[in-house]
């Protein structure tokens, strides 16, 4: 399936409307109380099932340390993990549900449009999990069950001070697409959501022009954070465009020579949701892995192994990083809204970065 068939697929469930689950079984009054965490699972036949899979965005070595970390309090429960970018993963999800095959018990998108537009598929196996009383409403579906803001990823600027001088460092996002950036300045494929966020917020704020300008950098396209970070690190490119905090402070604590500017205008960010999906064939490990992914030593475990800024209050930040109270994240505020640019995103970005 191609980037805008699946766009299409998505538009046209929107404009169909929500068709959601009355399930009301999916709430448990008496949670039991496991390894420091709350959860409704049912443990025996989780680990009866002995596997977990998992699709997410994120990098596979820093997401296998987190899996580590729940395989460690359950042992009898493997764990599996696939990962794309978040358009690619979806496509890959939605393709299979078509043929009938069905292989994902946990879902991870980056992109709140495909979120609720899976949702509104019945994509989701309702699920609400005793952890969710700690996240605001705005962080989880409506009703509460189908999926919950498991991190939140902003994005600034991103240099290497050793071959940036101090008076050419980009102190905003203006600054960051001036010509002496040109062929030297990367950002994320078309199929990131945190991408497709940065594009809409700094768009709104500056205008279409903003990203015409930016094209005539000539800027390259990565499928990771990664890459983008090594080739920093190797003096290939100067900066990075839309930069992921959790890269920037992965780096930093290895020591790498890697800096960070935080617009004062605003950095954009994207949230990463979490959920069970419906016929996942592991649906008891399902559930478990996300009650303690959900709770404060899941979170804690997100933010040390993947940088990323927990949604609950009471989980510590990332290593090395501010709190999100202390940042001003740029993120839409009306998400159908948000999914219908996705289209002209695509274009002009593929197109500015060489991909079409």
């Amino acid at each position: 399936m191609t980037g805008f068939a699946w766009v299409a697929l998505i538009l046209t469930a929107l404009a169909a409307g929500p068709a959601w689950a009355d399930d009301t079984a999916a709430v448990c009054p008496n949670p039991q109380e496991v390894h420091g965490f709350k959860t409704c699972a049912d443990i025996a036949k989780a680990e009866a099932e002995g596997e977990v899979v998992v699709y997410a965005t994120n990098p596979e070595a820093a997401e296998q340390k987190v899996l580590a970390a729940f395989r460690e309090l359950f042992p009898k429960i493997k764990t599996n993990y696939v990962r794309l970018q978040a358009g690619a993963l979806y496509a890959k999800v939605l393709a299979e549900r078509q043929a009938k095959s069905y292989f994902v018990d946990i879902l991870q998108l980056s992109d709140m449009g495909m979120v609720l537009d899976f949702q509104k598929k019945s994509g989701y196996l309702r699920y609400v999990s005793p952890q969710l009383a700690a996240f605001k409403p705005e962080y989880k579906s409506q009703p509460e069950g189908s999926w919950a803001w498991g991190a939140i990823g902003p994005a600034g600027i991103a240099y290497n001070p050793n071959v940036v001088a101090a008076a050419d460092v980009p102190k905003d996002w203006k600054q960051a697409i001036d010509p002496k950036w040109t062929d030297a300045i990367s950002v994320k494929v078309s199929n990131s959501g945190l991408q497709h966020v940065g594009w809409y917020e700094l768009r709104k704020l500056y205008g279409p022009d903003y990203w015409k300008k930016f094209a005539e950098l000539k800027p390259r396209a990565f499928d990771s954070y990664v890459q983008q970070y090594d080739r920093l690190v190797n003096q290939q490119d100067k900066i990075i465009h839309t930069a992921q905090y959790s890269g920037y402070l992965e780096l930093k604590e290895k020591g790498a020579p890697v800096a960070f500017v935080a617009p004062a205008d605003g950095l954009p960010a994207t949230p990463e949701s979490w959920g069970v999906v419906a016929d996942a064939p592991h649906a008891n490990a399902a559930r478990l892995y996300l009650d303690w992914f959900l709770s404060v030593q899941g979170q804690t475990a997100n933010g040390k192994f993947l940088y990323l800024h927990s949604a609950r209050a009471d989980a510590p930040p990332p290593a090395g990083g501010e709190p999100t109270s202390q940042l001003k994240l740029l993120m839409p505020t009306n998400w159908n809204e948000f999914l219908k640019t996705r289209l002209e995103f695509q274009r002009e970005g593929d197109k500015a970065t060489g991909l079409r």
